[in-house]
């Protein structure tokens, strides 16, 4: 099983591209960490819609990334930013502009 933590990822970046319908089942599952059985109650569906729902979702967000790597992008700059950060020989206004680039990363991914 894939993750949830990733999943969650890959929803908070690609959930728009869902439908309504899956938008809300995920965000129950993997935002919430609700059960099945609790997105069945909440949902008046059945178990298996539910859980084919949420598999359809995965396969669509893994998609998505495989095709545009948005996540994997995102991953790769902040990691950059980490290092520059951490540069002995960063002035200060260079730090404040690279703090403010991670905070728009952080804006844009939800």
């Amino acid at each position: 099983m894939l993750d949830k933590v990733f999943m969650n990822n890959l929803f908070d970046f690609y959930g728009d591209l869902l439908t309504e319908k899956q938008q809300e089942i995920c965000r129950y599952y993997y935002e919430e960490d609700y059960s099945l059985q609790e997105i069945r109650d909440i949902c008046n569906i059945t178990r298996s819609a539910v859980y084919d729902m949420i598999n359809r979702s995965r396969k669509d967000l893994l998609y998505y990334e495989e095709k545009l790597h948005c996540y994997a992008q995102f991953q790769k700059r902040n990691a950059v930013y980490q290092k520059i950060l951490q540069s002995p020989s960063l002035t200060d206004d260079i730090r404040e502009y690279i703090k403010e680039c991670i905070e728009i990363e952080n804006e844009e991914e939800t």
